[in-house]
């Protein structure tokens, strides 16, 4: 018997045959996005319930985003195959611990996600410099920023607009994409003397654009 879209882009979630990458681009057009709000919180509860069925839709409405946003990470030691399966990995993560009464969508949570798993694999792959700790601040700014403007534009920011808005250089910007996250762990404690503290990721993708310094805020809601 054939298998179902779903059953292909579930199979993919942690492998990846390059003879079927294409296929899979090809399937994934044809999963259902979750386009209400209210679903998605309605899906997002059944998960924390252990649905399984639940988890799988929240997953697969959200494969093409995986794609669209780990593109901008080629060129640096892994294909867009194996980007694409790694970033499936972040999303599966995301889709466990979102809890929908946060107050975020979804996409702007698993998006930490997926940057994460992104970029310890890079670290793994060419052995990246480790983020010196005084610019671990410099790289939380810039992550929270691209979520407002993802959140602001309803679609990936640009080098560009993220260089603007925080009124840094783009090739800054381009650098920091580059940095490893072993320093700046999504999967910390903010307070490691406290076994029940929240993690960074928990922290950092729960907070709301608002939050960004006042004059980055300031010029976004300009626009």
């Amino acid at each position: 018997m054939a298998r179902s879209n779903g059953g292909k882009a579930k199979a993919f979630f942690r492998t990846t045959p390059s003879g079927a990458f294409d296929q899979y681009l090809q399937d994934i057009q044809k999963l259902p996005l979750i386009k209400d709000p209210a679903e998605e919180r309605r899906l997002a509860r059944r998960v924390q319930r252990g649905d399984e069925k639940a988890a799988e839709r929240l997953v697969t409405a959200n494969l093409r985003f995986v794609i669209s946003y780990v593109k901008k990470y080629q060129g640096h030691g892994l294909d867009l195959s194996e980007l694409v399966a790694i970033g499936n990995e972040g999303l599966l993560k995301a889709v466990k611990k979102f809890d929908p009464d946060q107050g975020v969508k979804f996409i702007s949570y698993a998006v930490w996600w997926v940057r994460q798993a992104v970029l310890k694999a890079l670290a793994e792959q060419t052995r990246s410099v480790r983020i010196p700790l005084n610019q671990n601040s410099q790289l939380i700014r810039m992550s929270r920023t691209e979520t407002y403007l993802s959140q602001e534009l309803g679609r990936e920011p640009t080098d560009n607009e993220i260089a603007q808005a925080l009124e840094d250089s783009v090739e800054n910007v381009r650098t920091a994409r580059r940095m490893t996250a072993a320093e700046l762990s999504l999967d910390a404690p903010v307070d490691r003397t406290d076994k029940d503290a929240a993690t960074l990721g928990e922290r950092f993708a729960g907070q709301e654009g608002g939050e960004i310094e006042e004059r980055t805020d300031g010029k976004l809601m300009r626009e």
